[in-house]
């Protein structure tokens, strides 16, 4: 028989683009939310990120499955009034704007709350809504530059590097959606509605697992830095280069013992300079030195990573988006998803990583068209008649595009 999903019945109103929000929203729909997507007339800036096929781009595919969309004008009276009867059957509004353009645009908290006072609203910006920079434009590196992430990456005395991935949008998305979640818990329990506000610098600023102690910890003594490929503190831990790849590895406590015999230096239990990471750490460069002969004397990656599996000492080779696409592994969990689109037809991108025992499918959800909904929003939702819908969309409320 099959399940009804975990989030059916739960009403969302979504007024979220590019990357962060909509992330949160996709989560919501795989789980069985009804999403309700606003989108601007000009439609949500991800409809211009690459891939396109017949200006259709396959980054908003990506982060929208799931969703219905309502194409409005939030700036007219009529686009703000639709907003309003939506607000009163939701149970959660989600929106990503710049601090302030939700009050401009009278859809913030306090006159919302007012129309529904079970309401869950969730605010995502790069710093917040409180704090000197909340008024600020941000974007996700914007965020990882002030959360001390970037200065975290490239080599020692060069210049911070970063990497061309939202890894702070879609995790802030997915901290949204684990927030949201729980105030629906709270309510659900008695406690009512009540007001989120998700920072990416406060959620970025999260993944430090070390520096923010050590350096508080020892007075100022010890401050991590970029490092390069190896780890600022602890050895091994990094990256190595095996021919014509890279591999990443990692050895402590028994991993050690095992590395060692593996790479046959036996010497080196007896060292003191080797004698627990932090110490191996201070002593790195012949660390990696003796690794790296062993890695030059088998001179294939692929070998080199079997046998460091095989003596179960953490290690990986270091694949690329295609490989990782085609890698046995990834196929046998679902790790890449398959949807169908009406216009890219077959459509690989990354699955939700949820996994639940009782929904080991995902749902069959497609991504929508600019304003495909609107008719079936307006009508069915708010019971407006077909020349209401008409002369909304004559008088430039609402629109479509089939992009």
């Amino acid at each position: 028989m099959t399940q009804t999903p975990m989030l059916d019945g739960i009403k969302v109103l979504d007024f979220t683009h590019i990357v962060a929000g909509p992330h949160a929203t996709r989560l919501m729909a795989e789980h069985g939310a009804e999403v309700i997507k606003v989108e601007p007339l000009t439609g949500d800036p991800a409809r211009g990120l690459p891939f396109h096929k017949d200006g259709r781009s396959g980054c908003f595919v990506q982060h929208n499955i799931g969703k219905k969309n309502l194409c409005l004008d939030l700036s007219t009276q009529e686009g703000k009034n639709i907003c309003y009867e939506l607000v009163k059957q939701a149970d959660v509004v989600i929106e990503n704007f710049a601090p302030g353009v939700m009050q401009r645009l009278k859809l913030d908290w306090e006159t919302l709350r007012k129309l529904n006072p079970e309401l869950i609203m969730c605010s995502i910006s790069c710093f917040g809504q409180t704090g000197p920079l909340s008024d600020l434009p941000g974007y996700d590196f914007i965020g990882q530059s002030y959360a001390g992430l970037l200065d975290m990456n490239g080599e020692p005395g060069g210049s911070p590097i970063f990497a061309d991935l939202a890894f702070g949008d879609v995790s802030t998305g997915t901290h949204a959606y684990a927030a949201i979640i729980s105030a629906l818990f709270h309510k659900f329990r008695g406690g009512g509605g009540q007001y989120i506000d998700i920072s990416l610098v406060d959620v970025l600023f999260s993944y430090h697992e070390m520096g923010v102690e050590v350096f508080d910890g020892s007075k100022g003594g010890m401050a991590l830095t970029r490092s390069g490929t190896q780890h600022p503190l602890l050895s091994p831990f990094g990256v190595f280069r095996c021919n014509d790849k890279y591999i990443f590895l990692i050895a402590n406590r028994d991993q050690w013992l095992r590395l060692v015999k593996l790479i046959d230096r036996p010497d080196m239990l007896e060292d003191p300079r080797y004698t627990d990471i932090m110490s191996r750490g201070e002593n790195r460069e012949e660390v990696n030195a003796a690794i790296q002969t062993w890695l030059d004397n088998i001179g294939d990656a692929d070998e080199a990573v079997r046998l460091l599996q095989e003596h179960h000492v953490p290690s990986a080779p270091i694949l690329s988006i295609p490989e990782v696409i085609e890698h046995p592994h990834m196929k046998a969990r679902g790790t890449v998803r398959t949807v169908s689109d009406p216009v890219f037809g077959q459509l690989k991108i990354p699955n939700n990583p949820l996994r639940f025992s009782q929904f080991p499918e995902p749902l069959d959800l497609q991504a929508g068209f600019l304003g495909q909904c609107n008719h079936e929003i307006l009508s069915e939702k708010l019971h407006y008649s077909d020349h209401q819908i008409t002369e909304l969309e004559k008088n430039g409320v609402i629109g479509s595009k089939n992009i």
